[in-house]
């Protein structure tokens, strides 16, 4: 048996040889870090409270502890599909390149070498989404952010939605990475601004089909502060939980049937959601050759060291912040992956 690892989105792929073919397995995956700063006073940027004489006192031998802490976490995500974990990983609430370059220096993942992409967005907290992947696996071959803009909002600011195109063994794949806006405010009050999100990452689909076919590979990832039976989720980006009734206009979302089983990424007033979801064009899940690149397995990484060991939160995801307190955790999100498989002679 010999394994090799792939990547998209957090990636990992593993070979197997059966007589004259062999199954390559990637893994893809996303992860909300929750609010990942330097220890700097950036200028128009509100990042003040993640100072050392800012509310959260963030100073660096907590920012060290959190590189760690997410370093464990990317170690271990997808090693139960293939041997080498992460090889293409999305990323929320993350302030700037310098924390990613950080990031990929970590001793726990090094040795995989990854590259960053990340483009500024307009958030006022200065949080943006970025994308890391492993070169020996994939290679990309252009980026682009899309801004949402809410014409009668003026003073609204959110972050950017980052479309990473480029191959996977030899393979075309877009990757559009997410970060919707928050449900401040209220969950119905806010859920126009989501749904406008879902809407221009509709758009960028769509404009991808129109450019590579309707069989072109798109995933969709990301915090989208909706669960899979949300109005954003189901309307807008017009994804569906079962692949027998996807059309080539539709997306398939896997994570539909963990959110029914109560399986969430977050936990709010004992509550569970699964805002963190990999949703796939039907080039993935429709009909698919099996020399090419298909969708197999949907998790959710919430293994026990993840999670609050006790207390009244007992359970939840265990986070780095809690009521103002620094709780020396990983983030207040479980991450999520997905694996795909393909056959080749």
């Amino acid at each position: 048996m010999k394994f090799i690892l792939f990547c998209t989105t957090i990636l990992i792929s593993s070979t197997i040889t059966f007589s004259q073919k062999q199954l390559y397995r990637v893994a893809i995956g996303f992860y909300n870090v929750e609010n990942l700063y330097d220890t700097l006073d950036t200028d128009n940027t509100n990042d003040t409270e993640f100072t050392p004489l800012g509310s959260n006192n963030w100073n660096s031998p907590k920012y060290w502890e959190k590189m760690d802490r997410l370093g464990e976490v990317i170690e271990q995500m997808g090693t139960d599909g293939t041997p080498d974990g992460i090889a293409c990983l999305g990323l929320a609430e993350i302030e700037n390149r310098s924390v990613l370059e950080d990031l990929v220096k970590n001793k726990r993942i090094q040795k995989r070498h990854y590259e960053i992409i990340h483009h500024d967005g307009p958030d006022r907290r200065g949080v943006d989404v970025a994308f890391l992947y492993n070169p020996k696996y994939f290679s990309p071959t252009g980026y682009s952010s899309y801004t949402l803009k809410i014409p009668e909002r003026d003073d609204f600011f959110t972050r950017d939605q980052l479309l990473v195109s480029g191959n996977l063994m030899g393979e075309k794949v877009h990757f559009i990475i997410c970060h919707w806006p928050s449900r401040r405010g209220g969950e119905k009050r806010s859920a126009p601004l989501r749904m406008a999100a879902a809407s221009l990452a509709r758009h960028i689909v769509d404009s991808i089909q129109t450019a590579d076919g309707m069989n072109a590979k798109v995933i969709v990832m990301g915090d989208l502060n909706d669960d899979p039976v949300n109005k954003s989720v189901v309307k807008n980006l017009r994804s569906k939980s079962v692949l027998n009734e996807v059309t080539p206009q539709d997306m398939f979302n896997p994570f539909y049937d963990l959110y029914n089983k109560g399986i969430g990424s977050l936990a709010w007033q004992d509550v569970w959601n699964l805002f963190d979801q990999i949703i796939l064009s039907p080039g993935y899940a429709v009909n698919v050759p099996a020399n090419s690149w298909h969708f197999s397995k949907a998790r959710v990484f919430n293994k026990p060291f993840l999670a609050q060991p006790d207390g009244r939160f007992k359970g939840y995801p265990f986070r780095s912040y809690a009521g103002g307190q620094y709780q020396g955790g990983y983030s207040d999100h479980f991450p999520t992956y997905i694996f795909l498989e393909k056959e080749t002679e």
